[in-house]
């Protein structure tokens, strides 16, 4: 309800804002128009005014006479074309008015709506197990994660992309602490930032190069990979600038970060950055075109393969997962309870993962509106995922991202 309110208003709003421009753009052009003529006829009245001065000086009596009638014709149809400015009010004063057309329905919503619900407490029988021992001692042992099986995502909002913007191609999302998105673009090469409603606030940062994959470090701080520049920028999103570059051997493609190291990936080898001393880690074994860092473990997955690997940050590899319903793996990330998120481009579907790389479960596809998914990440601390998705609109297809709550 809240989603339809506001896609609502912002229609209403875009609606006014056109029907604005078009009166201004109207008004600027009749004025532009209007002002021409003037300056064309106060230019002919000045060359009147030379040829008079002339004749004065060198024209004979009947030279002045025959002057003297061209003068007051050009004279006269000034005269007149002034008298019809006037006449037809060009000289009155135009501004452009505001008039408020608010229903009496929409505002009682701020007397009516006290609630959009009421909160109560069911109660369930417990699902506590106790395996008793000795008298003295006993052992409670509580499910705390939630199996694989109850993953649902439920759907939020989809993100609004302005009609100049229908371009996109999103090769990588953020979900950020405050509620706020970020999506990169690789067909501009800019970095773009979304409300938490799904409306765009402004352009973040443009590159020259090629930018690969982004996420988000600390402090109001992203890192994006720029591929075969081998280089990974880290990017204040509040200044809009660059802090700090940092180059490496191999090309970059996956970044991720727990806000004390980064981890950038190629399929070649991988690096570890230790963000407070910038020290580096080459990892030879550890390969992949996207990567997820989650409690000192690393995530990978490599375009157009079926798999996920799971290393220890020391680069030895924990297990592998292959499955069928993961074709074409491309974006990469984690839960709070360590299950993995897989954007599988090739089946339009996203996958998750067991944490011990034994099982898994399609939980959104083509039928729940993911299409060509390409990018994906959750924010651990607020539950809420964002997945890049081909969204079709009035016979027009166009890249866009989807948020959920998981």
């Amino acid at each position: 309800m809240r989603k339809s309110i506001d896609d609502f208003l912002t229609n209403l709003e875009h609606k006014i804002l056109v029907d604005l421009e078009s009166k201004h753009s109207k008004l600027k052009s009749k004025m532009a128009i209007l002002v021409q003529q003037m300056e064309q006829m106060a230019s002919k009245i000045n060359e009147m005014q030379s040829d008079f001065t002339k004749m004065t000086e060198y024209a004979t009596e009947l030279q002045m006479y025959v002057g003297l009638r061209e003068i007051e014709k050009a004279t006269s149809q000034a005269t007149k074309y002034i008298d019809d400015l006037e006449r037809e009010d060009h000289f009155s004063e135009r501004n452009l008015d505001y008039i408020r057309n608010i229903t009496s329905k929409l505002q009682s919503i701020l007397q009516d709506v006290k609630s959009f619900g009421d909160i109560n407490i069911n109660t369930t029988p417990s699902t506590l197990r106790v395996k008793a021992g000795r008298k003295d001692q006993a052992q409670h042992l509580v499910q705390n994660i939630p199996g694989i099986e109850q993953i649902k995502p439920s759907l939020i909002r989809t993100l609004i992309i302005p009609k100049d913007m229908k371009s996109l191609h999103i090769k990588a999302c953020v979900a950020l602490p405050d509620g706020k998105f970020m999506v990169l673009d690789k067909n501009k090469n800019q970095l773009l930032l979304f409300s938490n409603n799904g409306i765009f606030i402004r352009k973040v940062f443009s590159f020259t190069s090629d930018p690969w994959d982004a996420c988000f470090v600390r402090n109001n701080t992203v890192a994006l990979t720029l591929g075969t520049e081998r280089l990974t920028a880290v990017v204040d999103v509040k200044k809009d600038i660059i802090i700090q570059t940092i180059k490496l051997s191999h090309y970059c493609k996956g970044v991720a970060s727990d806000g004390q190291i980064l981890v950038i990936s190629s399929v070649d080898e991988s690096t570890i950055v230790n963000l407070n001393d910038m020290s580096h880690t080459i990892l030879g074994g550890l390969k992949g075109n996207r990567v997820a860092l989650f409690q000192c473990n690393i995530y990978c997955t490599i375009f157009g393969g079926n798999k996920v690997s799971c290393y220890k940050s020391t680069g030895e590899l924990l297990w592998t997962f292959i499955n069928q319903d993961i074709i074409n793996s491309a974006g990469i990330t984690l839960d709070k309870n360590g299950f993995v998120y897989i954007a599988s481009n090739g089946n339009n579907s996203i996958v998750v993962v067991s944490p011990d790389g034994k099982t898994c479960k399609t939980i959104l596809s083509e039928d729940d509106g993911i299409k060509d998914p390409w990018a994906i990440d959750i924010n651990r601390e607020t539950g809420m995922m964002i997945v890049s998705s081909t969204i079709s609109d009035n016979s027009r297809s166009y890249c866009s991202a989807i948020a959920y709550k998981i």
